[in-house]
C-alpha cells in the first residue's frame, strides 16, 4: 500500500483523521493470535467490538480479548449488535462509553432477527437521542436514501448503508440504490455488512464510498491474515481507481490504435 498516497487522502469522521479508509470487526477469528496478525496486516482505522455479542467464541472471552484490543493500539468503536429497541441500543451504546472510555458508536438497532436488517423506523431516533448525549454516531443503516438524509438531518456526520445483509458476503445486492445515495449525500458513507471479496471492497470504493467495514468476510476466510491484506490492498486501489476517474462506457467496440498515423499497407484500400 501507498502510504503517501494514504496520507494525503485520509479518511475524516466527525473531525478526526485516520490513516486506513478499512474499519475491521473483531469477532469469530480462529484465535486471538490470527485477529492479531490480520490487524497487523491491515492496518485498520478502527476495530469494532460489541459488548452484547463478543465471547461468542472462545477466542474472544475473558480480559485478555481486552487486553488485545489495548495492545493492538487501534482506536476501537464500539457497536450495539444484538438491540432490539431505542431504549435498549442508548443503554448499551452508554455503557460502552464507559468501559471504552469512547464517544464512538456504531448504532446498531436491529428490526428483523432473520435479515438482520435494521429497525428504519427507529433508527432515526435513537440516532438523535444518542448525538444530544454527546456520541460521535456511525449508524448503520440501509441504502434507502430518504433514510440516510434524515440521519445527516439529526446530526450524524457519516452514515454506513449495508452492501447485503450482515455476514452473506453477496457483495452489493443493490448497485443503483448505493450510486444513487453516493451521488446525493456529501457525508462520507462507509459500506457496512454484506461485503464478501476483496473485489467487492473495490466495487463500492471506485462509486465514490469512503470506507468500508468487514468482519465475516475476513474473520471466516481460509486464510484470515491474507484476507485482511487483500481487502486492504482493494479498499486502497478502488479508491485510487475513483480518483483517477474510469472511462466512459460505450455501447460498440471502439478501437484502442487509432487509424491516423499507421502505416499505409494497415488502411484498407480505396
Amino acid at each position: 500500500m501507498n502510504a503517501t498516497a494514504t496520507t494525503a487522502d485520509p479518511l475524516v469522521l466527525y473531525g478526526q483523521t485516520f490513516h486506513s479508509r478499512l474499519l475491521l470487526g473483531t469477532s469469530r477469528y480462529p484465535s486471538p493470535a490470527v485477529l492479531e496478525a490480520a490487524v497487523k496486516r491491515s492496518r485498520p482505522a478502527m476495530l469494532t467490538a460489541s459488548l452484547r455479542r463478543q465471547g461468542s467464541q472462545p477466542a474472544e472471552t475473558g480480559a485478555s480479548f481486552w487486553e488485545l484490543l489495548r495492545r493492538l493500539d487501534v482506536p476501537v468503536l464500539p457497536n450495539t449488535a444484538g438491540c432490539l429497541s431505542i431504549q435498549e441500543a442508548v443503554t448499551t451504546a452508554q455503557m460502552a462509553r464507559e468501559v471504552f472510555d469512547t464517544p464512538w458508536i456504531k448504532l446498531e438497532l436491529i428490526g428483523d432477527d432473520y435479515t438482520l436488517q435494521p429497525d428504519t423506523l427507529n433508527l432515526v431516533e435513537a440516532a438523535s437521542i444518542l448525538i444530544k448525549d454527546g456520541f460521535q454516531v456511525l449508524p448503520y443503516c440501509t441504502e434507502d436514501l430518504v433514510l440516510c438524509q434524515r440521519l445527516v438531518d439529526v446530526g450524524c456526520q457519516a452514515v454506513m448503508p449495508w452492501a447485503a445483509p450482515i455476514g452473506t458476503g453477496r457483495g452489493p445486492v443493490n448497485p443503483y440504490a448505493l450510486q444513487t445515495l453516493r451521488e446525493r449525500l456529501q457525508v462520507p458513507m462507509i459500506v457496512d455488512a454484506g461485503l464478501g471479496r476483496p473485489s467487492h471492497a473495490c466495487q463500492v470504493m471506485e462509486w465514490g464510498f469512503d470506507g468500508v467495514l468487514l468482519n465475516t468476510a475476513v474473520a471466516l476466510s481460509q486464510d484470515p491474515v491474507a484476507m485482511a491484506g487483500a481487502f486492504a490492498d482493494a479498499t486502497h486501489a478502488g479508491r485510487a481507481a475513483w480518483h483517477a476517474g474510469a472511462m466512459a462506457e460505450q455501447h460498440s467496440a471502439q478501437p484502442s490504435t487509432p487509424v491516423l498515423g499507421t502505416p499505409f499497407w494497415h488502411h484498407d484500400s480505396q
